[in-house]
């Protein structure tokens, strides 16, 4: 690896623009892949994203921008995946060179629906990449703050805490404050579930309930979280580090969650298919609601009581009654 290394940034989206944003901030070159041709050339004749935080004005000087994914893997050391979780396989099956000589940071919230793994796992079992090369990033942050400049802070978590800073060091500017983490699989499953408590909280949001019981959702999802986290990967952690219960409150509350807004919109009645449609973007939470349960349900005897889990998944794919399956839900919170 060269003495500086060089970074890449693969996605289109809100998240993936605006760790581009923060990349740049630090950094002469980011290298950008992005699935499509037609924004690809979009920013290199406007210098900005046309879909996403279209406000973030780039210098393209400092851009190296593809539709190829191969070149942009050839073209970096370090390489940030930020394409969502359902579509990762897709654009992975198109690589023809190898992975195995890169370090890999996951800023995805979710498993991958192919082969019901965590991003991390699924790079080292299909890819290779030796653990010590995979890393996680994870909020509490919205991209359109990060595009707003508005005080932000992120958990890099890596086993190799080197690594870790490395990246830390580039993400951070008067705006983006970074922390290292070593918990890499806690980090990375609460950055899946948070995703399905907010869409739990949109649902509720839609159905009329008020603040106070959001708090007690929030409050018992939290403590679930811990639950569930601690049966995949039992370790020393707090649970109310920035990492878990900063990144659950941000995702569950802000105007800016897309899972919260798309479980409104299930709470007020729309169908998911209708939600999806009318919402435009991904909603992580849709997708990590049923891979969650089922990884849950494998473990039999020894699952983790997960009561908010299994409502938003009965809601979401069993089509059970909102105003039901939540008043059955407030029977089991405290």
């Amino acid at each position: 690896m060269s003495e500086k290394p060089k970074f890449a940034v693969f996605g289109g989206g809100s998240w993936a623009t605006a760790i581009v944003k923060m990349l740049c901030e630090n950094l002469d070159e980011v290298c950008w892949y992005m699935r499509s041709k037609q924004a690809v050339d979009f920013i290199k004749k406007h210098g900005h994203n046309p879909n996403y935080l279209s406000s973030v004005e780039f210098n393209l000087k400092q851009l190296k921008l593809s539709n190829d994914i191969n070149e942009t893997v050839s073209c970096a050391d370090y390489l940030i995946f930020v394409i969502p979780s359902a579509f990762l396989h897709q654009e992975l099956e198109k690589l023809n060179v190898t992975l195995e000589d890169k370090i890999v940071f996951s800023a995805i919230k979710g498993i991958v629906p192919e082969t019901s793994l965590i991003v991390g796992d699924h790079f080292n079992t299909y890819y290779k990449v030796p653990f010590n090369n995979i890393g996680v990033i994870s909020g509490p942050c919205h991209a359109e703050e990060v595009a707003l400049e508005r005080l932000s802070y992120l958990t890099i978590a890596s086993a190799d805490a080197e690594k870790a800073k490395r990246l830390a060091a580039e993400l951070s500017s008067e705006y983006i404050k970074c922390n290292i983490s070593d918990d890499v699989l806690g980090t990375e499953y609460a950055a899946m579930l948070k995703n399905i408590y907010a869409v739990a909280a949109g649902i509720a949001h839609g159905l009329g309930y008020g603040d106070n019981f959001q708090s007690v959702l929030m409050s018992n999802a939290i403590r679930e979280m811990k639950k569930y986290v601690k049966k995949v990967h039992k370790m020393k952690r707090d649970i109310n580090d920035s990492a878990y219960l900063g990144d659950l409150l941000v995702t569950g509350y802000s105007i800016f969650s897309r899972n919260r807004l798309f479980g409104t919109m299930i709470g007020k009645g729309y169908t998911v298919k209708s939600a999806q449609m009318e919402l435009s973007q991904i909603a992580e939470g849709y997708y990590a609601t049923k891979s969650a349960y089922k990884l849950n349900q494998q473990k039999g005897k020894k699952k983790a009581k997960t009561p908010i889990i299994d409502a938003v998944y009965e809601i979401l794919y069993e089509n059970k009654d909102p105003k039901k399956t939540f008043k059955k839900l407030t029977d089991k919170l405290d």
